[in-house]
């Protein structure tokens, strides 16, 4: 069973028996609402506000920076939210093998580091192996919401997933697009423009859909800002 951090008061943030074994999700959220997934949760910004709106709803926050983490996980608790929980992880490895096949209603992902050298670009979270993974975690009918302020990158993770067999681009909702990050906020204040796309899984994971192979080292880091 994963638990919270010990800590000298509650936490939100899990600590996982395993890190090689699938998250025990009807553990960690009994109810056995519809999950969200953040990919990068920064300070915490959107998802503390978006968890407040949906009590109906779970949310994972994944966040590899402890600072960012527990500031969220400080900012949560004051809300007395109790439908979200944090995890230390890097995003691409929480996808690929500890979040179970079919087990999440969103992912969303915002701000993720654009790489902006071409020599570094093999490092962009939205790349071709993306949206199989998101495919394998998301139910039919599963959502993915993107957000970037990087005209290469956006034009990447739309070409990334206009490609992908069993995705279909669908509109952000309004009340989504109007709860944003300090991270944005900030962009948006010097006239920096977010740019926003969304995408349907049509078909779900195929049968018998597993986690790949483990043939490497645990995959690089990449740094979420938000």
């Amino acid at each position: 069973m994963s638990r919270p951090a010990s800590s000298p008061t509650a936490s939100l943030i899990l600590r996982p028996e395993s890190w090689v074994d699938p998250l025990p999700l009807l553990q960690i959220f009994p109810r056995q609402q519809p999950l969200e997934v953040e990919l990068g949760s920064g300070d915490g910004s959107f998802l503390a506000a978006w968890a407040a709106q949906y009590p109906d709803r779970d949310f994972l926050g994944v966040e590899r920076l402890l600072g960012r983490l527990r500031k969220l996980d400080r900012k949560a608790c004051r809300q007395g939210l109790t439908n979200l929980r944090l995890l230390r992880i890097e995003a691409s490895y929480l996808l690929n093998y500890l979040l179970p096949a079919a087990s999440v209603s969103t992912l969303h992902l915002y701000f993720p580091d654009p790489w902006p050298k071409r020599k570094h670009r093999k490092n962009r979270l939205v790349n071709a192996d993306f949206p199989s993974a998101a495919a394998r975690v998301l139910v039919p009918g599963g959502v993915v919401h993107l957000r970037t302020d990087d005209e290469d990158y956006f034009a990447q993770m739309r070409a990334m997933f206009g490609s992908a067999s069993g995705f279909a681009e669908t509109e952000t909702p309004v009340s989504l697009t109007s709860v944003i990050t300090d991270f944005e906020r900030g962009f948006n204040a010097k006239g920096i423009v977010t740019r926003r796309a969304s995408y349907t899984s049509m078909i779900g994971p195929p049968p018998g859909s597993g986690p790949p192979e483990r043939g490497g080292p645990f995959p690089r880091c990449t740094e979420i800002r938000a």
